[in-house]
């Protein structure tokens, strides 16, 4: 039996907002900001700092998933991560990732070309202790992207470690960090009516400073 479902018929103006020229005078990092606090104060958007991660994976297939932005800041955007899940082993094999966030509600894209990097233990070591005990505890009991034979198999990895970091606090896992990525690329995608959207592209230089260009929808 086929299926078909004809959806082009979906679609909606975009009228809530604009991108400037006198913007490509501001630093791409300066407007994430403001974009992100806008997000993040918008009651529509439930998880502003959810973004599609997509890397090349040692099969030569690129893979998107959804994850969670941590920190950015003008070094770059860091999200946490087994280094020996599938994920962690494509960002070390192939560290040329790309991120983007969606915001509907507010009808914005930001697109993100980088190079990504495993942070200083320090860093993940200070991230890992602020987390809630369950959240320690699920990074030890999960081999992410390993085959299991059912979720009783992580329940009882989870239920042995509770007793066992019962009255002391368990340490980071060598395995399980933070990931920098480096923005090399930032283009901010704005919902204009009649598909005439508004997109300003930013590239780092070699100097390190930024260029800023206008494209065409």
């Amino acid at each position: 039996m086929s299926i078909e479902k004809d959806i082009g018929h979906l679609r909606k103006s975009y009228e809530k907002g604009a991108l400037d020229d006198a913007l490509k005078s501001v630093s791409p990092i300066t407007l994430f900001e403001q974009w992100f606090a806008e997000a993040e104060a918008h009651p529509a958007i439930e998880e502003a700092n959810a973004m599609s991660l997509v890397t090349l994976g040692e099969d030569h297939f690129p893979k998107a998933r959804v994850v969670l932005l941590k920190q950015f800041s003008a070094e770059g955007f860091v999200l946490y991560t087994n280094y020996e899940s599938e994920k962690g082993k494509a960002i070390l094999t192939h560290p040329q990732v790309g991120i983007s966030f969606f915001w509907p509600a507010l009808e914005r894209q930001v697109i993100i070309k980088g190079r990504a990097e495993k942070v200083a233990a320090e860093v993940s070591d200070a991230y890992f202790s602020s987390r809630p005990l369950g959240s320690q505890l699920g990074a030890i009991a999960s081999n992410q992207s390993e085959v299991i034979a059912s979720r009783k198999v992580l329940e009882a990895r989870l239920a042995a470690l509770e007793k066992e970091y019962k009255d002391r606090p368990p340490k980071r896992p060598a395995h399980w960090g933070g990931i920098l990525v480096r923005p090399q690329q930032i283009e901010f995608w704005q919902g204009r009516p009649n598909r005439l959207h508004d997109r300003l592209r930013y590239d780092l230089t070699s100097d390190s400073s930024w260029t800023a260009v206008r494209l065409s929808p």
